[in-house]
């Protein structure tokens, strides 16, 4: 008996999946019990030179491939919604096993893909969808699903922690750190899904999924990134002894009703965290996940959350795992969502914040700003004013208070003369 793996794109990771299982193939087989065969390679275009990829296996016909009775796991690596869905959908149609690093897809319409999967009796597995190498997704769906999770927290893209890192450590700019990443191969040409957080909300919406047993997607998730965090906003940070870090956080929010709580919170945004704290810590291109269950308790998991290596070893991890189910007869974890938790708008997420206001520079100013927050009930924790005259700003961190409170205060306060901008708003992580 030969399992035989149709691979759907053959870029960056696609090449390294084709060099693993050959160069591996020996010890694979060892592994599932039976040996893995690559069956074929669906690809755009078949004049692309692709160094030490068998060119008879290439295909331009991916439908043919991944529905013929000859493949047994279909592996896709193309990324985007289309034609990745239609093709995932056939192959579980058609009996395959599927393997896939699509977290845009799975993000945006996970429902129609478990549900094929629960239709046709497929496994479907995608380790390699939120955080490259980090085995993280796994012990989540596996080894924690006798716990309670309360929290995960992270930071799950590597090009937006560069930048912020190198902002930090280096005092460069915004616009000279993204230069920087680029240079390097960490960011795309157009970085526009990495900084303004649109990956990072797509993996929050698994890692929710996951942790909560509710189905949550990307349009659930609160996203900001991070093209509007300026060096004042370091130097504040690091004045508070804190770090600048693009978060995605998923939270359950307690309820004293229910066990289980009254929802869960997604959300993606820079946040002000201690350096204290071990994400603080997570440097360059790195990614890091902090995970709090009831029993577990702090879990954290880190590592290499890209590139073309990292991302291939976690899905050979899943061609292994569901290799051995097909030889075993047996299937891997369905979807979850038997908990059914609304997801919350971020207005009702409780934080802390550090506020930056410009003023004016004469008596009664602290007091009217002091008012509008007691107003809205949000608690100041400090505040102090730096600069003078034209240059005077306020700088106020607040107790944890709801979203929705704090936008109602600033609202107000555009509306006061005395209050002339709102320099910045970010989130605070940490106790109070």
């Amino acid at each position: 008996m030969t399992l035989r793996i149709a691979l759907l794109g053959c870029g960056t990771v696609g090449t390294e999946v084709v060099r693993l299982l050959r160069e591996q193939a020996d010890d694979l087989a060892a592994r599932v019990g039976v040996p893995l065969e690559l069956a074929g390679i669906a690809v755009r275009r078949l004049d692309k030179r692709r160094e030490s990829v068998p060119a008879e296996l290439l295909t331009t016909d991916a439908v043919s491939l991944v529905t013929s009775d000859d493949v047994d796991i279909v592996v896709e690596v193309i990324g985007g919604l289309e034609p990745a869905r239609g093709l995932l959908l056939a192959a579980m149609k058609a009996g395959k096993s599927v393997v896939t690093a699509n977290k845009a897809l799975l993000a945006e319409d996970g429902a129609t893909l478990f549900g094929a999967a629960r239709e046709y009796g497929a496994d479907i597995y995608y380790e390699a969808s939120v955080a490259g190498a980090i085995p993280l997704l796994r012990p989540l769906r596996e080894s924690l699903v006798g716990d309670h999770v309360h929290r995960v927290m992270g930071i799950v893209n590597g090009t937006t922690n560069y930048i912020l890192d190198q902002m930090d450590t280096s005092g460069a700019g915004f616009a000279e750190a993204l230069n920087e990443a680029q240079a390097l191969g960490y960011a795309e040409a157009d970085p526009t899904a990495d900084v303004e957080g649109f990956d990072a909300a797509a993996k929050a919406a698994i890692l929710a999924q996951l942790a909560f047993h509710t189905r949550v997607t990307a349009a659930g998730v609160h996203r900001e990134g991070i093209a509007d965090v300026t060096s004042a906003d370091i130097a504040s940070a690091k004045a508070m002894n804190c770090v600048v870090k693009l978060l995605a956080i998923c939270e359950r929010v307690p309820s004293a009703e229910h066990r289980a709580g009254r929802g869960v919170s997604v959300r993606v945004h820079p946040v002000m965290i201690p350096r204290s704290h071990p994400l603080a810590s997570v440097r360059e291109a790195y990614n890091a996940v902090f995970v709090e269950a009831e029993s577990a308790g702090s879990l954290m998991f880190y590592g290499a959350g890209a590139g073309g290596a990292p991302t291939a070893s976690a899905v050979l991890g899943d061609i292994v795992a569901v290799a051995r189910n097909r030889v075993h007869g047996t299937r891997g974890p369905a979807e979850s969502t038997y908990a059914e938790l609304p997801v919350l708008p971020m207005a009702d997420t409780i934080t802390r914040y550090h506020v930056a206001l410009d003023v004016a520079d004469r008596s009664g100013v602290l007091a009217r700003v002091a008012d509008e927050f007691a107003e809205n009930d949000v608690s100041i924790q400090a505040v102090r004013q730096e600069g003078h005259g034209e240059e005077a700003q306020l700088v106020i961190v607040t107790h944890r208070a709801p979203d929705g409170a704090l936008s109602a205060t600033i609202e107000r306060l555009r509306d006061l003369e005395i209050v002339r901008a709102v320099a910045s708003v970010m989130r605070v992580e940490g106790d109070d």
